[in-house]
């Protein structure tokens, strides 16, 4: 089958800046694919331009099988989308958002009662279905807006940041709404700068600048990333770091808590040969062990190894 989503080129710009910097890539139908990156990267312009909200500059891009410029209302039939503010109805219920937004997809009849049922138990708001969307947690408020844009059972849905600002509890709850998505084959394209959702996806693509730096599936990313990390935990983190600059091999060190990430190319480093070089009177060194470099460690060396004017 044909990928569910296609950019060649896609670039736009805002004032002559480039806030999304020619992206090339494909998701895959009944996936879940991740745009991972901090804020200002470029992750809310580049959905708002694959959902048909904003014309691209230059570039192409199909979603469904339907041009972004040429055909955005075609998309809009096929996708849901959240948005990563909160845009549904505050002076409405749940159950009044609920169907006006099956109003719009022109879901109605027995279709419209056994979707909203459903998704009323997904959500876990049937008891809250006459309370006000104002009124609603954080939590309450995401889960409301994830039931609203599956209300017409898209085939893409586009996730705009939906665990910003939401509780642990509301977070995990909402993954595994996406998660039972998943086996209904819907294909599923997420934006988040948490890394620990990153390890949730099928692949991710880390951006940075509008610039994409990396893209495989997370547990890929880890074990080709070149490098070795070491995890050291120690006495004033802060000011061993400033101390370890120059340290022979080092490629970074980041700071975790009370401990240090070290990295070094692979190979570079033995854990013995570090102690010793960490070795201090008063023993301040508490432990160090070799670790997977985590998705953080993989991002940050990335990030560092651009060139500072872009």
């Amino acid at each position: 089958m044909p990928s569910a989503i296609v950019l060649k080129g896609l670039v736009k710009e805002f004032s002559g800046i480039r806030a999304v910097d020619g992206l090339s890539f494909s998701v895959e139908r009944g996936e879940i694919f991740g745009l991972v990156g901090p804020d200002g990267a470029g992750k809310t312009t580049t959905i708002r331009m694959l959902v048909g909200v904003l014309l691209p500059t230059s570039g192409t891009a199909e979603v469904a099988g339907f041009d972004v410029v040429r055909q955005p209302e075609e998309i809009k039939k096929r996708i849901g989308y959240m948005s990563q503010k909160f845009s549904l109805y505050g002076e409405l219920s749940v159950q009044e958002n609920l169907d006006f937004f099956a109003d719009i997809y022109l879901v109605s009849g027995r279709e419209k009662e056994a979707r909203q049922k459903r998704l009323l138990h997904f959500s876990k708001l049937g008891p809250f279905v006459g309370r006000q969307a104002r009124h609603l947690s954080g939590g309450m408020k995401q889960k409301l807006g994830l039931s609203c844009a599956l209300i017409h059972t898209p085939e893409i849905l586009f996730l705009d940041e939906p665990t910003t600002g939401v509780d642990p509890v509301s977070r995990r709850e909402l993954w595994e709404i996406v998660y039972d998505l998943l086996e209904e084959n819907v294909t599923i394209f997420v934006s988040t700068p948490y890394m620990d959702e990153a390890e949730r996806c099928s692949r991710v693509a880390f951006i940075h600048k509008g610039k994409i730096l990396a893209l495989d599936d997370p547990k890929q990313l880890k074990t080709t990333s070149g490098r070795e990390v070491f995890e050291v935990k120690v006495k004033n983190p802060r000011q061993w770091r400033e101390s370890l600059e120059g340290l022979p091999g080092l490629l970074e060190v980041e700071i975790f808590g009370d401990k240090l990430h070290l990295s070094f190319p692979k190979g570079g480093m033995e854990e013995t040969a570090l102690k010793e070089l960490l070795a201090r009177p008063g023993g301040a060194v508490e432990s160090i062990r070799k670790i997977v470099p985590s998705l953080e460690d993989l991002f940050i060396s990335l990030v560092k190894g651009q060139p500072s004017g872009g």
